[in-house]
């Protein structure tokens, strides 16, 4: 047997088998778990060969500190394989709040020196509510705003802090998903959110009357 064959030690490969679940199951965080994170920093060449097989591809920001999954895309000609990384579905005001928190992102990393970004609960609400139509009701727009902030943080750019009494950190990955490409498009996106969102009201208000 050859050297270049020599057996990696069993550590080497439970580290491995750590990492590639973890990824499997979602975004890994350096802040999260330490050890994982210095793990896949170790290992990440065996990682990228790995889920290469799968049609998959690993994202790492060692800056920022994360590192996720995503799909690889199809080759000219090549054989489409099947999507392993679910494409997410997102819903007007799911996405008027990425877009809002993206936005906030930018501008707290250029006036704050990129420390992270903390909102409270009301504080996500009047970054919504500047972009509601007149007349909308406050009691469902909370509903409505719970709901999406749990969606949000369900998918991993917001992190509720504890016993931050409704205190939320804007997850620095939102930066991977909202590019400045799509923030340069930014206003626009958000008109057609308020037109969406008005012809909604109307429909709900016409229905109700």
């Amino acid at each position: 047997m050859t050297p270049n064959n020599t057996p990696r030690p069993a550590d080497s490969c439970d580290s491995l088998s750590l990492v590639l679940v973890a990824l499997m199951k979602g975004v890994v965080y350096q802040e999260g778990d330490v050890s994982l994170w210095h793990g896949l920093l170790n290992v990440q060449a065996r990682v990228r060969e790995h889920v290469a097989v799968l049609g998959l591809q690993l994202v790492l920001d060692e800056t920022e500190g994360y590192a996720y999954l995503r799909q690889q895309p199809s080759s000219e000609g090549g054989a489409a394989l099947p999507h392993l990384v679910a494409r997410r579905q997102l819903g007007y005001g799911v996405s008027l709040l990425l877009a809002l928190l993206r936005k906030k992102l930018a501008e707290a990393e250029a006036t704050a020196g990129g420390h992270r970004l903390v909102l409270r609960r009301e504080e996500i609400l009047d970054l919504v509510r500047l972009f509601l139509p007149e007349g909308t009701n406050e009691a469902r727009m909370m509903d409505k705003l719970d709901a999406d902030l749990a969606r949000v943080i369900e998918l991993g750019f917001l992190r509720k802090l504890r016993g931050g009494d409704d205190a939320y950190e804007v997850r620095r990955i939102l930066k991977a998903f909202v590019d400045a490409q799509w923030l340069d498009t930014f206003q626009q996106k958000l008109a057609d959110y308020r037109a969406h969102l008005l012809a909604h009201l109307t429909e709900v208000n016409g229905a109700t009357q």
